[in-house]
């Protein structure tokens, strides 16, 4: 479909958020990820998104496409203090050579660390409790005075992501997902035609890329996912659970 640069959406206020997002995806069904994100971050929400980026095994690709629209889009970073430091290598090439202007890196509070986790063991007993605390509540605290923001889910990651569409409705605020019908191709294709560096750990054997604890290598032929917390039922770390921002123990995530 075509673009048009009157973009922004008229939605009826006292019809909410959801009225809004179900009009978006009927008027983008079919649109491509840059039609999508260029409207999102141009139009209907300019000046209040921000991307959310783990800078993981397939960040590069949406990191790319939002640099190229405006690469001072504000690109928020969870530094768990948990994570590989080839991640923060990662992060840090990239913003470099995408020309990123305004990555924001926030960590864990002090007091909830102190509070929950003193001595850094906390993902041993509890990984809800541990992703909540390092994940969860710096997110919330990041997306603070934000309309909307980007997220790089797929809907071929997880049967939980099956039905994902471009735009849905969270915590009072949009979420965009310009890459929800991508498939693991395109992802490969896109980083290869436009010669994007790939994580490091990619090629050790790790498809998918949390904290180092709670990430481990992935088989031949296994499930992409299936490193992260491996051996239990966890399928998501919390912070695309609607949920996420309030569930102060972990518990629901």
């Amino acid at each position: 479909m075509a673009l048009h640069e009157t973009f922004s959406l008229g939605v009826d206020p006292e019809l909410g958020l959801q009225a809004e997002v179900s009009a978006l995806n009927a008027q983008f069904k079919g649109a491509s990820a840059q039609e999508v994100l260029t409207a999102a971050i141009r139009h209907q929400y300019a000046d209040d998104i921000a991307m959310v980026s783990s800078f993981g095994a397939d960040s590069a690709v949406l990191l790319h496409m939002v640099a190229r629209i405006n690469p001072s889009t504000p690109v928020l970073f969870i530094d768990t203090v948990k994570l590989f430091p080839a991640t923060l290598a990662y992060r840090d090439e990239l913003i470099e050579k995408l020309g990123l202007t305004d990555v924001r890196t926030q960590k864990p509070a002090q007091d909830d660390l102190a509070a929950k986790d003193p001595a850094g063991m906390l993902w041993m007993s509890d990984t809800d409790a541990c992703c909540h605390i390092r994940k969860v509540l710096p997110l919330e605290r990041a997306l603070d005075g934000f309309g909307a923001w980007i997220s790089g889910r797929k809907r071929f990651q997880s049967a939980s992501r099956a039905n994902l569409e471009f735009f849905e409705a969270e915590e009072g605020r949009v979420k965009v997902n310009p890459l929800a019908d991508w498939t693991a191709a395109d992802i490969l294709d896109y980083a290869k035609v436009h010669d994007l560096p790939p994580h490091p750990l990619v090629a050790q054997g790790y498809p998918s890329i949390g904290c180092l604890p709670c990430t481990s290598k992935v088989a031949p032929g296994e499930d992409p996912r299936s490193g992260r917390w491996r051996g239990q039922d966890k399928t998501e770390c919390g912070i695309h659970w609607p949920t996420h921002g309030k569930e102060v123990d972990g518990s629901g995530i």
